[in-house]
């Protein structure tokens, strides 16, 4: 891996960059420093940004999320998030896992995220004996961001009844203006733990990347992959056949630090190979 001080040296060899939000750009409160200058420097190279999140909700909100942020759209060329790939899935039908599924959803999460199911021909339910599946969004604030207990009532009562479960965030944690929360990918796996089956939407999983690439428009061997989760980011980018950069100031940063050692010993234990390390997503000329 190389460590860089930032994006400048990569924007010279690789024309289109898939960028993580929360991380990267943001902490879920405020971008990080340098982060929109980062973004208006790629585009003022010509480079071609697309956006791509865990975000269990639409593009559009994302969007409105990003502005309120004072990340304009014209900083970056499109946006995917796990969410409106899963509202997609669960309009279509024609995925067989998601034809099979019924129409009596049981949601778990915050009424933040009714916006991926809204408008969907979906009956939501709260009793798990009425249910034909689950839609995990993640911890509902009401309830608990940081720790799982709560939970695990509602996940055993699903796993008697055999549920099936759309995970649209695989992510385990965030940190949100310094503080560790859960996510639905937590959730998710104490849930397949119990032998339930489980669809996982989101990185790193490559069904989400399709939309990217074609949004991106440029050869796989000219894209890069930017995001500080090894587990999702880089692990989506090796999937998906493209480079990654591994930003080092987001989810690994309390237990990484500066250690670049360890920031290789973590990679290669994973079995990653990110091209580049950076401290966070800025130009740095």
């Amino acid at each position: 891996m190389h460590f860089l001080d930032g994006m400048a040296p990569l924007a010279v060899r690789y024309d289109g960059f898939i960028v993580d939000l929360w991380g990267v750009i943001h902490d879920g409160v405020s971008p990080y420093p340098g982060a929109r200058d980062c973004l208006a420097a790629l585009r003022a190279a010509g480079r071609r940004v697309v956006l791509l999140s865990n975000a269990p909700r639409r593009v559009a909100v994302v969007r409105e999320g990003l502005r309120s942020m004072g990340v304009a759209d014209d900083l970056y060329d499109g946006v995917m998030t796990s969410g409106e790939y899963t509202r997609g899935l669960l309009s279509d039908r024609t995925d067989p896992w998601f034809a099979g599924l019924g129409k009596r959803m049981l949601h778990l999460g915050a009424p933040k995220d009714y916006n991926l199911f809204e408008g969907l021909d979906l009956e939501r339910v709260e009793d798990p004996a009425e249910a034909d599946f689950v839609l995990n969004t993640g911890p509902n604030p009401e309830q608990g961001e940081s720790d799982p207990a709560p939970y695990l009532p509602l996940l055993e009562a699903c796993a008697a009844r055999g549920l099936k479960m759309v995970c649209a965030n695989p992510d385990l944690e965030v940190i949100r203006a310094g503080r560790r929360l859960i996510c639905a990918g937590l959730l998710a796996s104490l849930y397949e733990q119990k032998g339930c089956s489980v669809r996982w939407i989101g990185k790193p999983y490559p069904e989400v990347y399709g939309p990217v690439l074609r949004m991106l428009g440029v050869p796989l061997a000219r894209v890069l992959a930017v995001g500080d989760a090894l587990a999702t980011d880089m692990r989506g980018a090796k999937a998906v056949g493209v480079d990654g950069c591994w930003v080092m100031g987001g989810i690994h940063q309390e237990m990484i630090g500066d250690d670049r050692a360890l920031a290789e010993a973590e990679a290669r234990s994973a079995g990653l190979e990110p091209v580049a390390c950076v401290p966070s997503f800025r130009w740095a000329d």
